[in-house]
């Protein structure tokens, strides 16, 4: 488990170097009081373990850059990939004061060592208007482009970026779709249409593509206030659900999308670990009406049929 006494923690990613895992993850000051203030103070924390439960706090990765960048007011969720030259690249979200913090972009930053890292020329990919909602629709309180999730692709062609995005058209309550851009390079990004079709979620958060014990899946957050009128009457409970699909890229049925066992688990990620194989690890939401705001331990995940289940 990861607590700080001084700060809330959130949304996280990991990354493996062999030896240790690194967790990277949102995090902001418990002195601001309100949680929901937290958002527009939020930074890049680090940490890292070798058993997924003790972890080492290292120095924070990321923080706001200076006025006037893209980024100045705050550094959201992202992923960490290795590029061909061994370095390792971290794909961030970020907002600006410009803006207010309502209009989200992408960018990235390099490190040889995952502690030290250096922010690159950027942003890389923004929401394009020709098949993404942009914040002058006024239809949704924010412009959707975060929480990059970047990925080699299956059969060698570069890199795939898929990000929480929403299209132009349909009922705003269920607009969200799996955004999508390439790469051959991880520097010269191409923004394209989107990988799903709106299926009654007002976001899709936090996306993850992974292969688990064979089953190709996405997994996403979404909590039970951003979910369609008919999708909310399937609704069981938790944030945190699963799609089974025919590869890492899709297609994804999400008639057979359901909620892992959790009551306040959200963000979460699929980490796969040479002992404890493959567990989800994410923050603990609101409990009894209270936000709790510290990662979990990894909670084993077996593959039952063409599901995903909590152990």
């Amino acid at each position: 488990m990861l607590k700080l006494a001084d700060h809330w923690v959130w949304d996280s990613w990991t990354a493996y170097d062999g030896t240790h895992h690194h967790l990277f993850f949102l995090r902001a000051s418990r002195a601001l009081l309100e949680p929901d203030r937290r958002h527009l103070r939020a930074s890049i924390g680090h940490a890292r373990s070798t058993d997924l439960r003790s972890w080492e706090l290292l120095p924070d990765a990321l923080v706001a850059a200076d006025p006037d960048a893209w980024d100045d007011q705050a550094t959201w969720t992202g992923s960490v990939v290795r590029a061909d030259d061994g370095s390792w690249r971290m794909f961030y979200t970020g907002v600006s004061r410009a803006d207010r913090g309502l209009v989200q972009r992408i960018g990235v930053a390099r490190s040889d060592d995952l502690v030290v890292w250096e922010r690159l020329p950027g942003p890389v990919t923004s929401a394009d208007p020709r098949w993404y909602e942009t914040l002058d629709q006024g239809t949704w309180f924010d412009e959707a482009w975060r929480d990059p999730w970047v990925l080699r692709d299956p059969d060698g062609d570069g890199w795939h970026m898929l990000v929480t995005a929403r299209v132009r058209t349909g009922d705003p309550i269920g607009r969200s779709v799996v955004g999508h851009a390439r790469s051959q390079d991880l520097e010269h990004w191409e923004v394209g249409p989107p990988l799903t079709s709106p299926a009654g979620f007002g976001q899709l958060e936090v996306t993850q593509v992974e292969v688990v014990d064979g089953l190709p899946v996405l997994i996403f957050c979404c909590l039970s206030e951003h979910l369609s009128p008919e999708r909310r009457q399937e609704w069981t409970g938790g944030g945190m659900w699963v799609v089974p699909g025919e590869s890492l890229l899709g297609p994804w049925d999400f008639s057979r999308a359901h909620t892992f066992d959790h009551p306040s688990l959200y963000a979460a990620r699929l980490v796969q670990d040479p002992v404890l194989g493959w567990s989800l690890i994410g923050f603990r939401d609101t409990e009894d009406g209270q936000f709790v705001g510290e990662i979990t331990d990894p909670l084993p995940v077996v593959r039952v049929g063409d599901r995903l289940q909590l152990a």
